[in-house]
């Protein structure tokens, strides 16, 4: 195990107490948290104050999160990567189950996929990354519609929904009632309604702020979704949507 230097150790267990800490700390608020002598409390929060990574309130004597913090949380997501963080986490996915996984984001009323990692079976999804199907037709666009505010999801889609398949949902109102489940469950489902005979499983991806910013999707033949509980394979799309979400900075 590598050696740690106590005081860096000691600033940011103090620091990591305020992001759970909405209306600030007091010095003796932090001492008693952390066990640490008030001296140490004192001298530790003046420093981190004084290179803005704490605000002080003299009026209440309360220190909050400052704007170095912002800073550096900014910095950080933009040096992420979708494609890159997201190609890694797909390539797990697909490698568990040997089927396509895609990630993708929304452009305009469609899904736009950043990436996607083929299955190695003869029988697969036909798709390539950079390719754009409507949103409302698969399992990763309806996890992302389900999770815009309602009058940004009506501008998305007021031109209609489009059929790709007889399976396809264009009824607005059968549309509603899915995106309502999806928000409540955290998975979106497709039988059929972008390729036939391909099911696909979706969960929404989020980055550091806690915004669905994409989606992750596996998408499997229908001769091999019944070799599996249609548990599984959610669990399979969560999990890789969870593990993206880390790489983000999700919570």
């Amino acid at each position: 195990m590598p050696r740690l230097t106590p005081a860096v150790v000691r600033s940011l267990d103090i620091l990591e107490l305020f992001l759970d800490a909405r209306e600030g700390l007091t010095a003796p608020d932090v001492a008693r948290r952390t066990g640490l002598p008030r001296t140490t409390v004192h001298e530790i929060l003046t420093t981190l104050a004084a290179r803005a990574y704490l605000k002080r309130d003299d009026a209440t004597a309360t220190y909050h999160l400052g704007l170095s913090v912002f800073r550096l949380g900014n910095a950080f997501a933009e040096r992420l990567d979708l494609h890159a963080v997201g190609l890694g986490v797909a390539r797990a996915v697909s490698e568990a189950c040997d089927e396509t996984v895609h990630v993708a984001i929304l452009d305009g009323a469609d899904v736009l996929y950043v990436c996607k990692v083929d299955s190695t079976q003869s029988v697969r999804m036909v798709s390539r990354a950079g390719g754009r199907v409507p949103a409302h037709c698969t399992a990763v666009g309806k996890a992302l519609l389900a999770h815009l505010p309602q009058d940004e999801l009506e501008r998305r889609v007021e031109d209609g929904l489009a059929r790709l398949t007889p399976n396809s949902v264009t009824e607005p109102d059968a549309l509603s009632r899915q995106l309502k489940e999806i928000r409540t469950t955290g998975l979106a489902f497709e039988y059929g309604e972008s390729n036939p005979d391909v099911s696909c499983v979706a969960a929404p991806v989020r980055d550091h702020t806690g915004t669905v910013v994409a989606a992750l999707s596996i998408s499997v033949p229908d001769m091999r979704w019944k070799q599996r509980p249609e548990t599984e394979w959610a669990t399979l799309a969560a999990d890789g949507a969870r593990h993206l979400s880390t790489e983000l900075g999700s919570a």
